[in-house]
């Protein structure tokens, strides 16, 4: 299993040091064989003394090693902590703050041709879902433009958007149709996103081709995360 935490925009450097090494020294009692990810805010990057199923990445970075982009990070920054992770395409970077597939496209090319690990992810609106299954996987696979696919350190997350923070969890039966219909398609590893908690974690791991989770809220306290990974294990 994949077990994946964005911070989003919460924890400070502070408590983000203090939320690693109670995680490293959970992971490393539990003797876990599963991957651990977490991507913090880019002011809370930091070089960590990890057990080595743990790794660190950025939730976003602009596709340069460096220049005037106000406001942005890129790879000489990323560098300076040995970090060669990163999350990609996420909803509220599509939706929120406006990125076009191009631009997830052209992030998603410079980094892969760093050889970063690519936490990459789709998801549809509400609209959609509601428009049946073939409207959603139309969808999703949209959001593959100018993506490759076959890319050997890519990881797929797929997060419906009307599930993202709002409480809502898609049926297991949902799941479960939806990742069947695009794993016919994408053979890397799919996780699944969208209001993932302790409470219904299990039975998200248990549907076929879920191979693990991106977790958002309910990974911001660091026992309910380091529950999920213990829950993964068993």
């Amino acid at each position: 299993m994949i077990i994946a935490a964005n911070f989003k925009t919460n924890h400070t450097r502070k408590s983000t040091k203090e939320y690693m090494a109670k995680l490293n020294s959970f992971v490393t009692e539990l003797k876990s064989d599963d991957t651990v990810l977490v991507f913090p805010p880019s002011t809370a990057l930091d070089s960590f003394d990890l057990n080595d199923k743990i790794s660190v990445g950025v939730q976003n970075a602009y596709p340069s090693v460096n220049g005037s982009f106000t406001g942005e990070i890129g790879l000489e920054q990323i560098e300076e902590f040995t970090l060669k992770t990163i999350l990609i395409g996420h909803s509220e970077r599509r939706h929120v703050l406006g990125e076009s597939q191009a631009e997830v496209a052209k992030k998603y090319e410079f980094y892969k041709a760093k050889g970063f690990l690519i936490v990459y992810c789709i998801g549809e609106p509400k609209e959609v879902r509601e428009q049946g299954v073939e409207s959603v996987i139309e969808y999703n696979f949209s959001q593959l433009d100018g993506i490759d696919i076959n890319y050997e350190n890519l990881i797929v997350a797929y997060e419906p958007v009307w599930a993202i923070g709002t409480g809502l969890t898609a049926s297991n039966e949902q799941i479960e149709e939806t990742l069947g219909l695009l794993k016919q398609k994408i053979k890397a590893p799919l996780l699944y996103g969208g209001s993932v908690k302790v409470a219904n974690v299990k039975e998200i791991y248990e549907i076929p081709n879920c191979e693990g989770v991106l977790v958002g809220t309910a990974s911001w306290d660091v026992d309910s995360f380091c529950k999920m990974v213990e829950i993964a294990k068993v």
